[in-house]
């Protein structure tokens, strides 16, 4: 028996030691590489070592990874990235998005969609960050970051939104920049009063922490001058959200929907620089809006859901959708992959996200076109058609694969581990 031993580990050693010697842990073989950042839009293999990219090249052996994914006949994009979720989840009664029932876990409803990282937006203001951070940022596989909410209290809804006493913009700045690991701008919504308070206190927080504000606007009596906002009041980088709603009392649209033409700012703000995001959500997108806007040539520069427990049982649905949705609008496959990739990683000042560069983080959606019959629908029940959707097959996060539709790995691991 100890002669068999000996001689059984005499074999398996050597095989185990070559294994561990490998130059790469896995290797996407065959796959479609959409890489905005690097124009790479053709078939290519993929090689990730240590949680990094290591190589991208038309061919690389199967034979020097640990575990070879066949993506032949998919497309393999940077991680997706959703600037616009409400992930601070938690059981306080009435607080709506802020530790509250409204937002989603986000490793249940993100990694099986391809996104490896979401901003929650506003969630959390200066006074609650904290409790954001240990329960939700620290305790996630996803990748969680944050726009901080002018409100100190943070989305709470009701008359806490509403308190421009806690809409302090030193103290917001401060609180920023103190979890800028984490915090990657400010976020203003939801005021009713029919002045630009929260806007003009967010934009001075912005200002002073050096970073963006993404803006949710509308709901005021009268309506709020949408050319004032995007022309005189945003700067440079500052996000304009729910780019495609409709609230016909109370917030103006960026198309004139009498006439169904795109009103000639909102182009002109989109050239000096203010992002216009999508923001999806339960009611913030009509395809009243995004039809006539798509024909005028205009499409938004990030696209994003606004996930929470609502907008995910609507039409919205998830990430996936909205992009399939756009496709459809017109904009084509590398626009839209560029779009929830390496653009909201520029919007939000993370270059080291969105790409597969060799060394970058080994963020890594592989997506497959569903062929079939599908319906597009928006809040008012209006219905496109389409014969194609992207479905999910594997997100890799940080070089590890966490989540695998249909076993596309070899070997597969093992899950009873």
């Amino acid at each position: 028996m100890r002669k068999f031993c000996i001689f059984f580990v005499s074999i398996l050693l050597p095989i185990a030691l070559f294994a561990q010697t490998k130059p790469y842990n896995i290797i996407i073989k065959g796959g479609h590489v959409i890489d905005p950042k690097n124009n790479i839009n053709r078939v290519m293999d993929v090689a990730i070592k240590d949680g990094k990219i290591a190589k991208v090249a038309s061919s690389i052996d199967a034979s020097e990874a640990s575990n070879v994914v066949n993506a032949s006949g998919m497309y393999v994009t940077p991680g997706l990235i959703d600037i616009h979720g409400h992930v601070f989840a938690g059981t306080e009664p009435n607080h709506m998005y802020s530790n509250g029932f409204n937002s989603i876990m986000p490793d249940g409803f993100y990694q099986r969609v391809g996104v490896t990282t979401v901003v929650d937006a506003g969630g959390s203001g200066w006074r609650d960050f904290q409790t954001f951070k240990t329960n939700i940022i620290d305790n996630s596989q996803t990748r969680v970051l944050a726009f901080l909410n002018i409100v100190g209290n943070g989305m709470r809804g009701g008359i806490i939104e509403q308190n421009t006493t806690d809409m302090d913009p030193q103290i917001a700045a401060k609180a920023a920049l103190a979890y800028k690991e984490h915090v990657v701008g400010i976020k203003v919504a939801h005021f009713t009063s029919p002045d630009f308070t929260n806007v003009d206190r967010g934009v001075a927080a912005g200002k002073l922490a050096n970073m963006p504000v993404m803006i949710d606007f509308g709901g005021t009596k009268p309506r709020l001058s949408l050319y004032s906002l995007l022309m005189e009041r945003l700067r440079p980088g500052d996000i304009f959200t729910h780019t495609f709603g409709e609230l016909l009392d109370t917030k103006e649209a960026i198309v004139d929907t009498a006439k169904q033409a795109l009103k000639p700012f909102v182009m002109a703000a989109q050239k000096r620089g203010v992002i216009f995001d999508v923001g999806y959500g339960g009611s913030s997108f009509r395809y009243s809006q995004a039809i006539p806007a798509a024909k005028a040539g205009f499409h938004p520069n990030t696209i994003s859901t606004d996930l929470h427990i609502s907008s995910m049982k609507g039409s919205m649905k998830d990430m996936l959708l909205v992009m399939s949705k756009f496709l459809k609008l017109g904009m084509d496959l590398p626009a839209v992959i560029n779009a929830s990739t390496w653009a909201p990683a520029k919007a939000i000042n993370r270059p080291q996200l969105g790409h597969l560069t060799e060394g970058a983080i080994a963020d890594v959606a592989i997506l497959g076109m569903r062929k079939g019959k599908f319906g597009f629908y928006d809040m008012q029940g209006f219905k496109m058609d389409s014969d194609e959707k992207l479905e999910c097959e594997m997100t890799i996060f940080g070089g590890k694969i966490v989540y695998d539709l249909n076993g596309i790995v070899n070997p597969l691991p093992d899950l009873t581990k």
